[in-house]
């Protein structure tokens, strides 16, 4: 089982600040670093260091092989990955002592897929296969389309939050994985309960891991059981406390462990916690992939935390 993620590669500008920089004012950070990123990125190396097969999709710049030679590195196929002639997409980071974090994205090469290069991608997988996107690339539905046409299952993470857009391709979607505020945003509610029971009304067809930051996470579907999952009714996993320094890619290092486990056959509750141990490992460490885990250190960390 093969998990196609059509997703943004970034060079993250990481700078570390006393706090975030106010209109009209100047500030020299404490430290700067250059790294791999981008949501896309970061899932593809997070499935890769929990095991799964995964091929990545996207674009960057034709200079920058070191991009490639990172993400095949961490164990990620990057055959699918273009080189073109438009800069590789970058993040300018600010993160402070409180390890909160400010973000600007340039989408350069992330938005030059085209339906030539997804339509060549999707003929080649198979049903049972999976396709994982968020919203920093473009031919969101376009892909979604394809992959249903396929008999590819849709996994998305529809971040950043573009909530007329995610509306719209609801309908193609069969694990949607979003946070609380953005869980908010889709179905109109202002608190966490409420939202929980509106989104399996709204779209009971829908299957919805939301992650709630320190609180944890719930996953929930319209339907009154969920066998494949071994789940009945909701369910919610109470995060890891632990002493965060960056929480870059700690949502992307969940979902990355937690489809990971799924398609090794865990239930929903074990990959849940899985992946919630993944992401607090991630939390205490600076950056974005180069923070993410091995496998060896969640089993580690779930050992000496059970």
């Amino acid at each position: 089982m093969t998990i196609y993620n059509f997703g943004s590669i970034n060079l993250d500008h990481l700078y570390q600040l006393d706090h975030f920089v106010r209109p009209g004012e100047t500030m020299a950070s404490n430290s700067y670093q250059c790294l791999l990123g981008g949501k896309g990125a970061n899932q593809s190396v997070a499935l890769a260091k929990a095991g799964a097969d995964v091929k990545h999709v996207g674009a960057i710049h034709h200079s920058d092989q070191a991009v490639i030679d990172q993400l095949e590195s961490l164990g990620v196929d990057t055959g699918l990955i273009k080189r073109i002639d438009v800069p590789t997409g970058h993040a300018i980071i600010q993160l402070t002592k409180e390890a909160e974090n400010s973000i600007i994205l340039y989408q350069g090469a992330n938005h030059a897929l085209t339906e030539e290069q997804v339509d060549q991608v999707l003929s080649q997988a198979n049903a049972g296969d999976w396709v994982l996107l968020q919203n920093e690339t473009n031919l969101i539905e376009y892909i979604m389309r394809k992959a249903q046409e396929n008999k590819v299952k849709v996994a998305f993470n529809p971040a950043p939050m573009d909530a007329e857009l995610t509306k719209k391709v609801l309908g193609f979607v069969d694990l949607l994985i979003v946070n609380e505020v953005e869980a908010m945003d889709l179905i109109g509610t202002t608190d966490i309960d409420s939202t929980i029971v509106a989104f399996p009304k709204a779209y009971p067809e829908l299957a919805v891991l939301m992650t709630l930051g320190k609180a944890g996470v719930c996953y929930f579907t319209g339907k009154e059981s969920d066998q494949e999952n071994n789940y009945e009714g909701g369910l919610s996993v109470k995060a890891f406390s632990v002493e965060a320094v960056d929480t870059t890619a700690a949502g992307d290092t969940f979902i990355g462990f937690c489809l990971s486990s799924l398609m090794n056959g865990e239930d929903m509750t074990q990959a849940i916690t899985r992946a919630c141990a993944a992401s607090a490992i991630c939390v205490t460490r600076l950056g974005a992939a180069s923070s993410i885990p091995t496998q060896d250190e969640v089993t580690a960390f779930l050992a000496k935390n059970s």
